[in-house]
C-alpha cells in the first residue's frame, strides 16, 4: 500500500516505511557496535592477541581510515548501480570484514581487518540516508534520516555495552561475530522490504567526483568537522573524568556511557526535527547549543549524578549529524551518493582531532574538566566559520521535490 502526495508522488505506507527503515537501521546499529567494540575489550584483545593496549587502540584508528579511504571511493565507484543493491553490496562487504576480524590471528590481520571494515560505513550511511530520504515527502526527510541514524546511537545507548559484556564472557571475537549476525540480518530484510526501483535515476561517477568542486560541500564539511571534534573533546576522556574527577567507582563507566548514548538518541530526533523546521539554519541553532551544553559541562564532573547529567548534554550534540547529513544531500546536485557519503568522514576526523586537542590541555596540567572548555572552543570556532561562510557552505540547496526517489 502506497500513500499519495497530493502531488502525484506515490510514498510506502507508514507500516512498509517502517520496516525498511528498520531494515537500514539494523544495519548502522550493527556499523556502531562495530566502531566502538575495540574501546571496551581492550583489555581482553590485549591479552588474547598478546599485545600492548596501545597497540589495540590502532584497530580503532585503522577503522576510521578505512572509513575515509572508503566513503569517497566506493561512492564514485558504485554511483552507477541501483541504491537497493549497492546497500546490499555495502552491508556484505562490511560483513566479510567482521569475519576477518573474528578469524585474526595476529595484529597484521586484525589491522587489515579493521581497515576493510571500516571501508563501506561511510558509503552505507550515505546511501541508507538518500533512500530513508525518498520514502517521506519533502518535509520530511531530515526526520527520515535521523530515524535510520537511530541505529548507531542504539548502539551507543546499549549496544555497545552488549559486545563488551558478550566480549568479557564469551571471549572478544564473539563481540564480532554478533556484528557479522546482525549485518547479514540487515542484508536478509533488505532483499525482503526494500523494494526494486526501476525509475530510480542512475548517477555517473564522473558527475560524483565534481562534488570536489563544489565549495559549499567543503565549506559544510568544515564547520561540522570542527564542531563535531568539539563533542569528542569531551565525550573521549568521560571514564577518566568520572573515575579521576567524579570520584566514581569504575564500574559506573558503562552506565555514563548509556547517558551519553540517551543524550545522542534525543539530540538525533530532534536534529532531524530541526533541520525540516529551519533547514540550514538549523545548524547555527545546534552549534549554540552545543557551545552551551559544552560550557556547563565542567561544572558537572564534581559528582556522580552531576557527571551523568553531564554525559547526557554532551551526547545531544549528535544533533548535529541529520542536520548535517541532510543538508550535504540538498547542495549536492548531481554528486549526493559522495556528499552524503562524505559525512562519515566529516565524523571520523573529528574523532580524530577532539581527543588530541583534550590530551593536550590534560596533559599540559589544566585538569580532567579542561576537556569541555576546549570542546566549546571548538563548537564556538564552528560557530563562527557558519556565520562568516555561511553564505558560501549553504550552497545553491535543490528543492525538495527535485531529489531523486
Amino acid at each position: 500500500m502506497s500513500v499519495s502526495s497530493g502531488q502525484g508522488m506515490e510514498y510506502p505506507s507508514l507500516a512498509k516505511r517502517s520496516i525498511i527503515e528498520f531494515s537500514m537501521a539494523l544495519g548502522s546499529f550493527a556499523i556502531g557496535i562495530c566502531e566502538f567494540a575495540p574501546m571496551g575489550l581492550m583489555p581482553e584483545m590485549s591479552s588474547s592477541m598478546q599485545i600492548s593496549e596501545f597497540e589495540v587502540g590502532n584497530f580503532i584508528s585503522a577503522y576510521s581510515l578505512g572509513v575515509m579511504v572508503g566513503a569517497p571511493l566506493l561512492a564514485v565507484l558504485g554511483a552507477r548501480l541501483e541504491r537497493r543493491w549497492l546497500l546490499l553490496l555495502l552491508m556484505a562487504f562490511f560483513t566479510f570484514g567482521n569475519g576477518l576480524s573474528v578469524m585474526a590471528q595476529s595484529y597484521g590481520d586484525m589491522m587489515l581487518s579493521r581497515f576493510l571494515s571500516g571501508m563501506p560505513h561511510g558509503a552505507y550511511f550515505g546511501v541508507m540516508s538518500l533512500i530513508a530520504a525518498s520514502l517521506v515527502p519533502p518535509n520530511g526527510r531530515a526526520k527520515a534520516v535521523s530515524r535510520v541514524m537511530l541505529g548507531i546511537t542504539g548502539a551507543m545507548l546499549f549496544g555497545s555495552p552488549l559486545a563488551t559484556w558478550l566480549g568479557q564472557e564469551a571471549g572478544w571475537r564473539s563481540a564480532f561475530a554478533l556484528v557479522a549476525g546482525c549485518a547479514i540480518l540487515t542484508m536478509a530484510m533488505i532483499l525482503l522490504f526494500l523494494p526494486h526501483n526501476p525509475n530510480e535515476v542512475r548517477n555517473n561517477p564522473v558527475n560524483e567526483l565534481k562534488a570536489v568542486r563544489n565549495p559549499a560541500i567543503w565549506m559544510s564539511m568544515i564547520i561540522g568537522s570542527v564542531g563535531f571534534a568539539g563533542m569528542f573533546c569531551a565525550f573521549s576522556y568521560q571514564a577518566p573524568t568520572l573515575i579521576n574527577q567524579a570520584k566514581a567507582d569504575p564500574s559506573w563507566v558503562p552506565v555514563a556511557l548509556a547517558a551519553f548514548g540517551l543524550g545522542g538518541v534525543a539530540g538525533n530526533m530532534f536534529g532531524g526535527w530541526l533541520f525540516d523546521k529551519l533547514q540550514f539554519r538549523s545548524l547555527g541553532v545546534l552549534l549554540l547549543w552545543g557551545t552551551i551544553a559544552l560550557l556547563m559541562y565542567p561544572l558537572f564532573t564534581y559528582t556522580l549524578p552531576s557527571m551523568l547529567i553531564g554525559c547526557f548534554l554532551v551526547g545531544t550534540m549528535v544533533s548535529i549529524s541529520p542536520a548535517l547529513q541532510t543538508h550535504l544531500m540538498d547542495i549536492a546536485a548531481d554528486a549526493q551518493t559522495l556528499a552524503a557519503a562524505s559525512s562519515a568522514s566529516v565524523f571520523n576526523v573529528a574523532n580524530a582531532m577532539g581527543p588530541w586537542l583534550s590530551g593536550m590541555a590534560v596533559a599540559a596540567g589544566f585538569g580532567w574538566s579542561s576537556t569541555g572548555y576546549v570542546g566549546a572552543a571548538m563548537t564556538g570556532l564552528a560557530l563562527a566559520l557558519y556565520l562568516v561562510f555561511g553564505r558560501i557552505a549553504s550552497g545553491q540547496t535543490l528543492a525538495a521535490n527535485n531529489l531523486s526517489h
